[in-house]
């Protein structure tokens, strides 16, 4: 992955991530992380990955981020001065399930 990627990973991020903080309003409340971003080398779309807290709201978290993507879309292209300003896409971040279930295994290892 090139380094213009990696920063434009980081700075969609960073960006997205304080848009969704004060301007999103979810009907329960769950605490929405954005995990990651994954941007296509041509700079045309941009995967955003989000873990939310509680996990059983994370497909109600999804579907309120998806309903509101025009909105967070065009506060997003304001923001950044760049162009093109890749067009994003939620997506449940899987990694952080995977990584809490093999914590989960290795302790019951451990333990006698």
């Amino acid at each position: 992955m090139s380094r213009r990627i990696q920063k434009v990973n980081q700075l969609i991020k960073k960006e997205l991530s304080q848009i969704v903080l004060k301007e999103m309003d979810f009907l329960k409340k769950v605490l929405v992380t954005l995990t990651r971003v994954d941007t296509s080398p041509d700079l045309e779309q941009a995967k955003v990955f989000i873990s939310v807290i509680p996990e059983e709201e994370s497909q109600q978290a999804l579907e309120t981020l998806n309903k509101s993507i025009y909105y967070l879309q065009q506060k997003l292209n304001q923001r950044l001065k760049m162009r093109p300003v890749p067009r994003i896409k939620f997506m449940e971040e899987k990694r952080t399930k995977e990584a809490g279930r093999v914590e989960e295994l290795l302790e019951k290892i451990k333990r006698p």
